[in-house]
């Protein structure tokens, strides 16, 4: 159960690594990062949690996992594992009734700073009648609550961003279109070469000339050393909003050049291939379609980092992407030796 600002379960704020720990049983973490502030989030995956903590090893924050993580209620609202948009119905009428303000997070999820609350949805997994993992075309829900420290803008903090940094994602504003297919772009894919007038090995300026000269929304990349801002900066994507695409890169002969692109769900370009629409379909039906003509031999599908179906030899993975309460197609094109990283 939700404490709003207080904890969660056997969580208190406030506990130090140790007294997490004794309070989840001596569980082991399996995975953390640390900033140079001494602030640093701790992984426990087969709990389902993220544990946030600020200098002095204190905990202010935990991210609740859907599907794997426990369950969390408010005042009798389920919040984990739900359909978003009746979650989000909820708080708002226990919010009205307790006089407190609800605001959007960057993803479009409610965010409750007097609760110290932050909503989040992620795609939903079944299993298949064989028992291994399959993906369905439903959203669910999952949870960030967060100490008073934390709680006014959780996602604009440095330590909430050293976990799960989305600052150069695009802003929802709660609601999710999904472009028609006559409004939309058609592209020609060529394997391993490129798609539409986009090919690998161009340059961040050729891919902009070819793009009408749209300039990127939004740009993301790393410096190679642990410490942020240390080094030089290299460039891995180019997000480009009225194209509806993100352009990825690496380093060949001291400079970026493009190495794979993906077309977004929502808004980006149609590719048709082999008979399938690949791009703002239900997720489960194009991957019954791959499955389909991998059955009677016509492909061989490989599987992405993040369970996305791809076509063997073409470097192509259907991915997903949230549409409110539903996911739609997105898909990935990738140089010969590009590795997909989910």
């Amino acid at each position: 159960m939700l404490d709003p600002l207080a904890g969660i379960g056997p969580l208190r704020f406030g506990m130090d690594s140790d007294e997490v720990r004794a309070a989840l049983g001596g569980a082991s973490g399996s995975g953390s990062q640390v900033a140079r502030d001494g602030s640093f989030y701790e992984s426990y995956n087969d709990s389902g949690l993220t544990l946030l903590y600020v200098p002095g090893m204190l905990l202010a924050g935990v991210a609740v996992h859907a599907e794997v993580g426990p369950g969390v209620s408010l005042a009798g609202v389920e919040l984990m594992d739900q359909v978003p948009s009746e979650v989000s119905a909820d708080l708002h009428r226990l919010a009205r009734g307790q006089k407190v303000r609800v605001g959007l997070n960057r993803g479009g999820d409610p965010e409750i700073a007097a609760w110290g609350l932050s909503m989040g949805a992620v795609q939903a997994w079944d299993t298949s009648a064989e028992g291994y993992p399959v993906r369905t075309d439903r959203a669910i829900t999952q949870v960030l609550v967060c100490a008073p420290e934390l709680a006014d803008d959780p996602y604009a903090t440095d330590l909430v961003t050293l976990w799960r940094d989305i600052r150069e994602e695009p802003k929802n504003a709660g609601g999710w279109p999904v472009t028609v297919d006559q409004d939309r772009a058609w592209w020609e894919w060529t394997p391993l070469e490129g798609v539409g007038p986009l090919r690998f090995g161009m340059t961040v300026d050729e891919v902009i000339a070819a793009l009408g000269e749209e300039e990127p929304a939004a740009r993301r990349g790393f410096f190679p050393h642990h410490f942020r801002g240390y080094g030089q900066w290299y460039l891995e994507e180019d997000r480009f909003d009225a194209a509806g695409l993100t352009a990825h890169y690496w380093m060949r002969d001291g400079r970026p050049t493009l190495a794979a692109v993906t077309l977004h769900g929502r808004t980006g370009p149609q590719v048709v291939h082999d008979g399938m629409k690949l791009i703002g379909q239900k997720v489960t039906a194009l991957d019954a379609a791959l499955i389909e003509r991998a059955e009677r031999g016509d492909i061989d599908l490989v599987i992405g980092c993040s369970g996305d179906l791809g076509i063997h030899g073409c470097n192509m993975y259907v991915r997903s992407v949230r549409e409110g309460d539903g996911m739609v197609s997105a898909a990935r094109f990738c140089h010969a030796d590009w590795e997909d990283h989910g």
